[in-house]
């Protein structure tokens, strides 16, 4: 067994965290992942209200009696979404985990649910953005390498220095984020000063993932290769799997003039994104999609997913640990 901070805090066996996806984040899904030892997590802002997020935290205890989270990103929106509201019922739910990802909106709400006794992971994507949140009291962070699927901020800065340079700047733990999907990964992050790993692309693939068929065997087949930036002029990068609509996106802001957000509003609307998930038509709208699509190779259970990670990630440490042998004494 692989015990670490996050494994620690949380009271789970795995070091894994499964990171709040649009549409993805359901009961089903985040049950499986706390059950077979992880750490699930619900997307606030998938369920609809506040009360809808109410009525599916309690769907997910009905299935797990394990640790689970809440995700609450704030991101920019024409409408912004009652956070405070997604706040209270976490809190009145008693719900002791939240990961949270985003700008300048996320502080007083990480400050209301620290002062009510939930342990916040905080996403960010900058050694800069992690030392705010540090500052800001978050018990945790989740640093995103340039490699995730959505927003990957925008720095450009791989995983591998990013994990580096974390464990020389911050004071508090932190998982590694962004191109995570199995076990070498898991071993990768610890060696690079992580607690654990926050992935969200591989658990897409999983059986309990509310998802059409289609789209898996689409992610099972793909490559690292088959994922685009868009939004990049418009200074709110995401990635995306690469399909008719994100292309039409690409060439839309790559026109003499640029584009503005309602050139493209059209195509992007996340009404679209779930219809993808709900019918299978790969190319109905944009859907996040990290790189590490590539490393998918077969559809499998949750727990069989994480069981074989787990194990892949002892046997890679412990042969790692035996590469160190004693220095001859001179």
């Amino acid at each position: 067994m692989i015990v670490t901070e996050l494994t620690r805090a949380l009271g789970i066996r795995i070091p894994v965290v499964q990171g709040g996806m649009m549409w993805v984040g359901m009961p089903k899904l985040v049950a499986a992942v706390s059950n077979a030892g992880g750490l699930g997590v619900l997307t606030a802002l998938a369920q609809g209200s506040p009360e809808d997020l109410r009525r599916a935290i309690r769907e997910t205890r009905q299935l797990t009696r394990s640790p689970f989270a809440v995700n609450i990103t704030f991101l920019p929106a024409m409408e912004k979404p009652p956070y405070q509201k997604y706040a209270q019922v976490i809190v009145d739910e008693g719900v002791k985990v939240a990961e949270t990802a985003g700008g300048p909106d996320a502080a007083p709400i990480i400050q209301y649910l620290r002062q009510n006794d939930v342990y916040v992971i905080h996403k960010c994507t900058s050694i800069r953005h992690a030392k705010t949140a540090e500052r800001i009291g978050v018990n945790m962070l989740s640093v995103d390498g340039f490699e995730c699927a959505g927003h990957p901020g925008t720095g450009d800065t791989g995983g591998i220095v990013l994990l580096a340079r974390a464990a020389q700047e911050l004071k508090i733990p932190y998982i590694a984020s962004g191109g995570f999907a199995n076990g070498r990964g898991l071993a990768s992050a610890l060696a690079l000063g992580a607690s654990g790993v926050n992935m969200g692309t591989a658990f897409m693939v999983v059986d309990e993932a509310e998802i059409h068929d289609n789209v898996k065997d689409t992610m099972i087949k793909a490559t690292e290769l088959d994922t685009v930036h868009i939004f990049s002029t418009l200074h709110n990068k995401a990635r995306v799997f690469k399909n008719d609509v994100s292309v039409e996106v690409i060439k839309t802001e790559q026109r003499p003039g640029g584009c503005e957000f309602q050139d493209i509003a059209h195509l992007v609307s996340g009404k679209r994104g779930k219809t993808v998930y709900e019918t299978g038509d790969i190319h109905a709208g944009i859907w996040s999609c990290g790189i590490s699509v590539g490393l998918l190779h077969k559809r499998q259970s949750c727990a069989s997913f994480l069981g074989e990670l787990e194990l892949e990630a002892e046997e890679i440490l412990q042969r790692n640990a035996a590469l160190v042998q004693p220095r001859a004494k001179l």
